[in-house]
């Protein structure tokens, strides 16, 4: 029994890799590695859903580690666990930053979100150096403040697109993973 179950599964993840393979239409069904929507409505619904999740991850990560931290004194010197607040903003900075990003190519994929939020790439370009200032603990005040603006811009952009941003806070595991 075990076997013919070993067989019956090779056999079904064989045929999930050939028939897509051998689609008489692959050039409209393939598109950057994946399987793209069929019209543009689905692309456009797509690309608002992928920059909401990702926004809003940035936007959590953000006010979590950086913004709440910094209003509560853990960034000033002698603070008590100053050192690894510091730490976590560094990698929710990073995290914010990579997630921002991925934002920013989501809203390509729609006309209005991306006439809306594409302007934000220079502040969003921005903030990659910033994450390390963070963790060395230099000019959180204007660290934490280039974060906070960037974040609100890009939830008014997306608002003002129709794709509100809310905060999704990632946990400690997913800001490791980047």
């Amino acid at each position: 029994m075990p076997l013919r179950r070993t067989v019956t599964a090779i056999l079904l993840a064989g045929a999930l890799f050939v028939l897509p393979a051998c689609s008489g239409n692959a050039s409209s069904d393939i598109s950057a590695g994946g399987a793209s929507p069929t019209s543009s409505v689905a692309k456009q619904r797509l690309a608002k859903t992928r920059f909401v999740a990702n926004a809003g991850l940035a936007a959590g990560a953000t006010y979590q580690w950086i913004v709440k931290p910094y209003r509560n004194g853990k960034f000033k010197k002698g603070a008590n666990g100053r050192t690894v607040a510091l730490v976590k903003a560094g990698l929710a900075g990073t995290f914010a930053y990579n997630r921002l990003k991925h934002a920013m190519n989501n809203a390509k994929g729609d006309p209005t979100l991306s006439k809306l939020v594409v302007p934000l790439s220079g502040a969003i370009d921005s903030l990659k150096d910033l994450p390390a200032k963070l963790r060395n603990g230099e000019s959180t005040d204007s660290v934490v403040n280039n974060f906070q603006d960037t974040i609100s811009s890009v939830k008014t952009a997306g608002k003002d697109a129709g794709a509100t941003v809310t905060d999704k806070v990632p946990s400690l595991s997913q800001l490791n993973g980047g």
